[in-house]
């Protein structure tokens, strides 16, 4: 589906039924990546899955900043009034995810993956891979990250939903920033998924689907911060 929100059309899949849960994808990236997440998931919750600006199918030719992506969501939850809504941001996603609860209180809660809070905060083999394919392509996406975000311990002071805070042990994110990030949220639980990478449990897989059905169901501050994610 088309939604018009915050100026800009931007293309969505909602599937099933239940309390509303957003997967946000990351950079580069569109909704597609979470569809067997979503097979689990839409049984018991009404997922919309929508495409970033300027990603997929949601054409936007200008500028991207994380703020608008932020903007967007939380013009999506004022256009269909959702309220108590949950929502799953992985990498840009995670950062988007963060910035919207800053702006809205329709979110109750929040799970991120493999997010940063600035363009340090991920490992330095990736940003000089990203500072080499910028120098080529001047692809916008990449710009982004390497410019972008710059969120302070102060804001996510004022976040005051609960947030599940993932990421692998072998993520492209330096853990001392996911541990940061945890520990500057009022209302957070600090998962590393030993022997997990950036994506691996998330893209095209249904382990995340596993791990956001516990935590909102209820199932936190049951497991260490350490954490082999099998989920047979």
């Amino acid at each position: 589906m088309i939604i018009e929100a915050n100026g800009i059309e931007i293309n969505a899949e909602v599937r099933g039924s239940g309390r509303p849960l957003f997967l946000l994808h990351g950079n580069g990236e569109d909704h597609t990546i979470f569809q067997e997440a979503a097979d689990v998931l839409s049984a018991e919750y009404t997922c919309w899955m929508p495409d970033t600006r300027g990603h997929g199918m949601s054409r936007y030719e200008g500028e991207l900043h994380y703020d608008d992506f932020a903007d967007d969501l939380a013009a999506i939850l004022e256009k269909y009034d959702i309220r108590d809504a949950a929502v799953f941001g992985f990498s840009d996603g995670g950062i988007t995810a963060l910035l919207a609860a800053m702006r809205t209180g329709r979110i109750s809660d929040l799970i991120i993956s493999g997010a940063n809070l600035n363009p340090d905060g991920v490992k330095k083999s990736l940003k000089i891979m990203m500072q080499v394919i910028s120098l080529f392509s001047r692809d916008p996406k990449v710009g982004l990250m390497l410019q972008e975000p710059h969120i302070s311990d102060g804001e996510l002071a004022g976040i005051t939903c609960p947030v599940l805070v993932l990421a692998g042990s072998d993520d492209v994110i330096r853990e001392e920033e996911t541990r940061h990030i945890a520990a500057a949220l009022p209302h957070s639980e600090l998962r590393i998924l030993e022997g997990e990478g950036h994506g691996s449990y998330i893209v095209h897989s249904d382990r995340i689907a596993k791990l956001i059905k516990v935590w909102l169901e209820g199932g936190r501050g049951s497991h260490g911060d350490k954490e082999d994610i099998h989920c047979d």
